[in-house]
């Protein structure tokens, strides 16, 4: 056997993890899946031009908002599933 320093005896050193803020987990949930925050804010902007059609009077034009949200947010609930698949797929 070598006759050689001995081995420390300090423990190793782990690495240090930071806490996640609000914004940093948006951004970082806003990488993995663009699609989501994109779909939230098209329901929104057609609901808010929905309303001001509604509220002018312009009946046909605010059924119109209303059909154009329910398909954005089919868009928006679409995307949130095929970023939790490709999640799953992904983790395996």
């Amino acid at each position: 056997m070598a006759a050689g320093p001995p081995p420390p005896l300090d423990p190793p050193v782990l690495p240090t993890f930071r806490e996640e803020g609000f914004g940093d987990k948006f951004m970082r949930k806003t990488r993995e899946n663009p699609l989501v925050p994109l779909g939230c804010l098209c329901t929104a902007g057609i609901l808010a031009y929905g309303l001001i059609s509604f509220k002018r009077g312009n009946t046909r034009q605010s059924q119109l908002m209303m059909r154009a949200r329910i398909l954005a947010q089919g868009f928006t609930f679409a995307a949130l599933l095929g970023g939790m698949v490709v999640t799953a797929l992904k983790s395996r």
